[in-house]
């Protein structure tokens, strides 16, 4: 079964009364809210923090009870274990962070049908490729996605608007469609500056690499290390522990006096850079943030107004304000921050079209 699409807009949002007066405080009190982690921690400064992060919110603003298991392992079925304890524990609207959970939820959708589940940057599937695959978002249940070529290209605007001429460079981790765009998103925001806005970067086919994996640090750093040898002033990462590789290989170089600069992923990443305590530098220049806390908080809202909607497929974008860049990095000028503002501006009014395909982009 082939999943729907839907463009998630904040006047979307409105029409469907997300934004609305909701119950009762006492149905807010009684709704429990559950979270199952991946295999990393809960301040892993990526989704599972993100996705916890909404969840306190809901918390502290519409009175529901949470509670967050981290499983023993990160195989279906160390996440069904957890899954199930929730459940039992009363938990039945039950939040999951990343495509991990994908086969876990494809399972627990059925087995529970009175619970709600959100997964966020996946889609339940039975894990299974070809004619084999069978991919279900089921009536309890929505898939959320990000617009990350959205995100992408905001980051290659303010990397070329704040370092004018040279060399920019792309990790990413294992070739996933979300890694892609971000990728091809990044491409098209440098394009852009470079047509548009007066700035001369440049990326060259050497150096767009996929590693592979998420979590060969080593690799990452020494992938990142070629790339500045070679002259690139910026590299975008979009790779986990891939990522923290070239953040280290960065950050020693600046310790030495250095430019080294990388453009973070999925969250701000602007403290994992610092290299200078004292006096605050970070070689984070800025990054392509999604917005999983907002996806997390508004869909336990939904539930609260009676418009949890299952069987959907969400994509935060842009235009409802669900990706984007950090308000503020001192590494960005005002006048950098206020031009990518401007041009984001213009992708939520479809004055700018993001592609979400690789045509005539680098892709190795």
């Amino acid at each position: 079964m082939k999943k729907k699409l839907i463009a998630l807009t904040l006047s979307a949002l409105m029409i469907t009364g997300l934004v609305g007066c909701g119950n009762s405080e006492t149905a807010k009190k009684s709704l429990k809210v559950g979270m199952v982690t991946d295999a990393g921690t809960i301040d892993d400064k990526s989704f599972n923090q993100g996705t916890w992060e909404g969840i306190l919110k809901a918390e502290e603003e519409l009175g529901i009870d949470s509670s967050y298991l981290k499983p023993s392992g990160n195989t279906e079925a160390d996440y069904m274990k957890e899954i199930g304890n929730l459940y039992d524990a009363g938990y039945k609207f039950i939040v999951t962070p990343g495509f991990k959970f994908e086969t876990a939820l494809f399972q627990a959708q059925d087995k529970y049908p009175e619970a709600k589940f959100v997964i966020i940057d996946g889609s339940p599937n039975n894990g299974k490729d070809g004619e084999e695959r069978v991919e279900k978002v089921g009536d309890n249940t929505i898939a959320i996605y990000f617009a990350e070529q959205e995100a992408g290209f905001a980051v290659g605007v303010a990397a070329a608007l704040e370092l004018k001429e040279g060399e920019l460079g792309f990790i990413g981790g294992m070739k996933l469609p979300a890694v892609q765009k971000f990728n091809w998103g990044f491409q098209q925001g440098v394009k852009y500056a470079n047509e548009n806005l007066g700035t001369n970067m440049n990326i060259k086919k050497e150096n767009v690499v996929y590693q592979g994996t998420f979590d060969n640090v080593a690799a990452g750093q020494q992938i990142a290390a070629t790339m500045f040898d070679n002259g690139v002033k910026a590299i975008f990462t979009a790779a986990g522990g891939v990522g923290v590789g070239s953040i280290k290989e960065a950050k020693d170089r600046a310790t030495n006096g250095k430019e080294a600069w990388i453009i973070g992923v999925d969250v701000d990443q602007y403290q994992d850079g610092v290299y200078d305590e004292a006096n605050n530098k970070s070689i984070i220049l800025t990054s392509a943030v999604k917005k999983v806390e907002a996806a997390a908080f508004d869909m336990i809202k939904s539930e609260l107004d009676g418009n949890f909607k299952g069987g959907q497929t969400l994509v935060f974008d842009a235009k409802s304000g669900g990706v984007g860049i950090p308000a503020e990095n001192p590494n960005l000028s005002k006048e950098t921050q206020d031009k990518v503002n401007e041009v984001l501006d213009q992708i939520k009014e479809g004055k700018i079209i993001v592609s979400d395909k690789a045509d005539n982009l680098i892709e190795p």
